[in-house]
């Protein structure tokens, strides 16, 4: 039995709460905006799954005009592979023989491509493909500036992509490097200058690796916050940008972003109490909502401000006597970061002119693995 139907057709404020909430919209506007960007440019849209979690949305961008698209981890790549896409890249890397034997799997029902920073691993994944008769499609990681993973450029970057040309089973097809030090600073030359920086270290790499006679197809990176940014630069053949899709509150006050994109996502929530005139309590606390990008606010309320979360509550403090909020009443708080605060949720509930058109379940909400 589908739990889900009987939500269908409800008036949002009818669900019970805390209920994660996007606007279909909303949400279906800005997969539009993003695809008539890459449609006048030399670079596609592979879009990061990590926001959303969930098949259908990413299905929903490939048939806007998206190659494919990114995940964080390898059950990502499987709950979204499982649900019949075969263009998948995970902008990480996999390690250990657990791992490399999912992979490997996944690439007997996938073009599975992966990103390596490590000489080790290359070998290992190649070992194991070797045993299962798989080929495994391979990105070599940049470091940018970023100081996360990553080989640095030049000379490290060629031996690795040299290797794995060498290796059996596995197929160099490029380079990637992720300017996520620059993707959210809000002041818009400023961003534009580091991201160019960045990306430039990246295709200084290409050219080196080209120079010595190695063939590079795909360029990948970039993010919501430099999606026009890193997706100018000619040498760049796909842009992973994510949050777009749904959008929070910080990337929204990235200059230039929230010119683009609307904010889709929201949580719903319920006045528990108000012990006193100047406070109000809901159910949304860290269980639900993220707040490592600030404490997230109430939509459309004016003299009230969220100022405190903990593990089930939200603390609201009231500037305005005239503000009615009592027990049982419900709003909508706006998340900071959407990425990590759908991973709360068990279920989207899709709202079209305030009613419940569609209930999805984040078929990879908690694939950490």
């Amino acid at each position: 039995m589908n739990t889900n139907e009987p939500f269908i057709g409800m008036h949002k404020a009818e669900l019970d709460t805390p209920a994660l909430l996007i606007d279909l919209d909303k949400m279906e506007a800005n997969i539009a905006a993003m695809a008539n960007y890459f449609s006048k440019v030399n670079a596609d849209l592979r879009p990061h799954v990590k926001t959303h979690k969930t098949p259908i949305i990413a299905h929903k961008q490939i048939a806007a005009g998206a190659i494919g698209v990114t995940c964080a981890k390898l059950g990502e790549a499987e709950a979204i592979i499982h649900a019949g896409i075969r263009d998948v890249l995970i902008a990480n890397q996999v390690v250990g023989p657990q791992k490399i034997a999912r992979l490997i799997n996944l690439a007997k029902h996938s073009e599975i491509m992966v990103a390596v920073d490590n000489a080790q691993n290359v070998q290992a994944i190649s070992e194991a493909a070797v045993a299962k008769g798989a080929t495994v499609r391979m990105l070599v990681e940049v470091n940018i500036g970023m100081n996360r993973c990553g080989v640095e450029p030049g000379k490290p970057a060629l031996e690795l992509a040299e290797q794995i040309r060498r290796s059996q089973n596995l197929s160099f097809e490029g380079l990637m490097g992720y300017e996520g030090h620059t993707v959210a600073k809000p002041n818009r030359a400023e961003r534009n200058t580091a991201a160019r920086e960045a990306m430039q270290r990246l295709v200084d790499a290409k050219h080196y690796l080209e120079k010595h006679n190695v063939a590079v197809s795909i360029m990948s990176g970039g993010g919501t916050g430099t999606f026009n940014i890193t997706g100018s630069i000619p040498e760049m053949t796909e842009v992973q940008a994510g949050s777009y899709v749904l959008m929070d509150a910080t990337y929204y006050n990235v200059e230039g972003v929230g010119d683009h994109f609307d904010c889709a996502l929201s949580v719903l929530a319920t006045v528990v109490s108000r012990p006193h005139p100047n406070r109000v309590i809901v159910d949304t606390g860290l269980k639900v909502l993220a707040k490592e990008f600030g404490i997230p606010q109430p939509v459309g309320l004016n003299g009230v401000e969220m100022t405190g979360l903990s593990e089930e509550h939200g603390t609201m403090q009231v500037s305005d006597a005239s503000v009615s909020l009592k027990p049982g009443d419900k709003l909508e708080i706006l998340p900071t970061h959407c990425c990590t605060t759908v991973n709360l949720h068990d279920r989207y509930y899709g709202i079209r002119n305030g009613i419940v058109e569609s209930v999805w379940n984040i078929a990879a909400r908690g694939k950490a693995q």
